[in-house]
């Protein structure tokens, strides 16, 4: 019984039975550069025994493109085998020279069942939470689902990343860059605009999804290493643009709060 149910968390071997998670793991031909090759499966693998397998949801209204998103993640949004690609996509990819194995999960519309999105809202390793930049009422949607994270998990520290989809419809936008990051700031995640038309910004989109997890996982040793690792492949001119933002937002408030807030934009710092 479903009332059963929402009493206690299910195992994966049950949740496989009760949600139509239809792994895909793209054969090589599909597959962009930036990811390489899959485990097998999804729910079944998709537990924290393994420490380098992360579970992260896809939420968000109807139409803001989370399918796209993770089709593009799968590679199969543009081949014969889109539709049949299922619900869950699992791969693996190089973040900082190192390997990670993600499993995006897309079902939160599945079946319109209460059961099922309090379940999401329990199982994930990492959240994207999507809005259309032209649809206000999807990005209202999300602050809600913001609020509904937080109340699931309350004494956890879980990556969210928020994310404008279709910034590309520039005559279409509602919602601001601007309104984005205040958001984000206010309820204390991550943020990023993508446009999965363009698959502008959807490569490190994942890559921050996997950033994120480790800073909080990994040990401060290790996430110091990456850190260190990544100051040294930054080229001069991101250096120097950086040291002169902080110069210029000392001497402007607005400026400061937009430098503070800024940090919302970096996926790679928590």
């Amino acid at each position: 019984p479903v009332e059963e149910r929402a009493r206690r968390p299910l195992p994966p071997e049950e949740l496989s039975g009760l949600v139509r998670c239809t792994s895909y793991s793209p054969g090589g031909q599909h597959r962009q550069s930036w990811a390489s090759d899959s485990s097998d499966s999804v729910i079944s693998s998709g537990s924290d025994s393994d420490g380098s397998l992360y579970k992260v949801i896809l939420l968000g209204e109807h139409g803001v493109g989370k399918t796209s998103l993770a089709r593009i993640f799968g590679g199969v949004e543009d081949c014969a085998d889109a539709e049949e690609a299922g619900n869950t996509y699992d791969r693996s990819i190089i973040v900082d020279g190192e390997e990670a194995s993600l499993v995006v999960f897309d079902i939160w519309e599945q079946d319109d069942s209460q059961w099922l999105q309090n379940h999401c809202m329990k199982m994930g390793d990492a959240y994207i939470i999507v809005y259309s930049v032209t649809d206000k009422v999807s990005f209202e949607k999300a602050s809600e689902l913001r609020i509904q994270l937080r109340r699931a998990r309350q004494t956890e520290d879980i990556p969210i990343i928020l994310v404008g989809n279709k910034s590309d419809l520039v005559r279409s936008r509602e919602v601001s860059v601007d309104e984005g990051r205040a958001c984000a700031v206010v309820f204390d995640c991550k943020f990023i605009e993508t446009s999965a038309a363009l698959h502008h910004n959807v490569k490190d989109l994942f890559e921050g999804i996997v950033r994120q997890i480790r800073l909080r996982k990994d040990s401060k040793e290790d996430n110091a290493r990456r850190m260190a690792n990544a100051k040294r492949r930054e080229s001069i001119s991101k250096k120097a643009k950086r040291f002169l933002g902080r110069i210029v937002a000392k001497n402007n408030k607005k400026m400061a709060f937009k430098a503070k807030s800024k940090s919302c934009h970096d996926l790679s710092v928590l």
